[in-house]
């Protein structure tokens, strides 16, 4: 049986992938700090249906830790790694870019030097389309140059692909980088738009809508990131960096629209500029991902907003 660590395994994409490795008859180590960005209690709710499963192991611990990683490293022979944990959002990286550096680049040269000194098979990292930057040209390609971060946030993801680079190639490790884009669904963080704007829409309170609404976003339903995400932990590849998303957009305006309709109520919008950090619009090429990983979208915006706003009013009448 592979024994596979996954970081951040608490959190919205990594519960996610918990579940479906564990369905796989997998042994999965889950980490995660419980970082108060949003409830900790959200987090244990995530993991909860895993917590009496002899296949899965929790542990509340930090990336940044290297001594207390290295002991779970010693108890248990780590087969393979997906690297999720990290400090997330755009503009909060904005406030505090220290603790963005601290965690995201300094916890995954931890996990890095352990995954050499342990002889790990393969090392999936987390990535994010915020690379991209400004990026005008469209969609964008694996090949584009990603040298131009709009945030501190987007700065970190790529140094730790830069750093996987560094390390697939003098450590010989096997390691993929995957930049996702714009990941919603059950479970999906409380400060992302989707979220957000059913939670305020539902109530009949105020949202806030950043620019004109015309900036666009290719949202990934989580079953697809999680599908690439067990791909890529198949293959073997020396290093590769492969876009995950949907590989269609919707502008922000029609995202609303889409949620008015299915929450049957208008959005009350409170008009506000462009944020710092933001980008004007995201939108993969995957055809490295159907080439690569035999991987492709099956789950369409207005499908995977029906499953999530069916999760969410079910999660509000449980007071979640």
């Amino acid at each position: 049986m592979e024994t596979i660590l996954v970081t951040g395994g608490a959190g919205f994409i990594g519960s996610h992938v918990c579940d479906r490795l564990i369905s796989e008859g997998k042994k999965v180590i889950c980490i995660d700090n419980l970082d108060p960005y949003y409830p900790p209690e959200r987090k244990l709710k995530n993991i909860s249906l895993n917590m009496n499963n002899p296949n899965f192991e929790f542990i509340e611990t930090d990336i940044t830790k290297k001594d207390e990683l290295a002991q779970i490293f010693k108890k248990n022979k780590i087969d393979k790694i997906v690297h999720l944990a990290a400090r997330a959002g755009v503009r909060a990286s904005i406030l505090n870019p220290l603790l963005y550096k601290e965690t995201n680049i300094g916890g995954t040269l931890n996990l890095l030097e352990l995954a050499k000194e342990n002889d790990v098979a393969n090392f999936v990292f987390a990535s994010s389309s915020s690379v991209y930057g400004e990026n005008s040209k469209i969609p964008f390609s694996e090949d584009d140059r990603t040298d131009c971060p709009v945030s501190p946030y987007a700065a970190t993801k790529k140094a730790c692909e830069l750093f996987c680079y560094t390390y697939s190639r003098l450590a010989g490790l096997n390691i993929t980088c995957l930049r996702f884009f714009t990941a919603y669904g059950p479970r999906g963080r409380p400060d992302m738009a989707p979220y957000l704007f059913t939670k305020n829409i539902t109530e009949g309170k105020q949202i806030q809508r950043f620019g004109d609404g015309r900036s666009k976003r290719d949202y990934t339903y989580i079953s697809d990131i999680v599908s690439g995400v067990v791909s890529a932990l198949d293959k073997k590849f020396k290093f590769e960096i492969i876009n995950l998303g949907n590989s269609k957009t919707a502008e922000l305006n029609e995202f609303i629209r889409l949620i008015e309709r299915m929450a049957g109520k208008k959005a009350d919008i409170k008009q506000m500029p462009m944020q710092k950090g933001d980008v004007p619009a995201t939108y993969a090429d995957i055809s490295k991902a159907k080439r690569l990983l035999g991987w492709e979208p099956k789950v369409s915006l207005e499908e995977g907003m029906k499953k999530f706003i069916d999760w969410y009013n079910k999660e509000a009448l449980d007071g979640i």
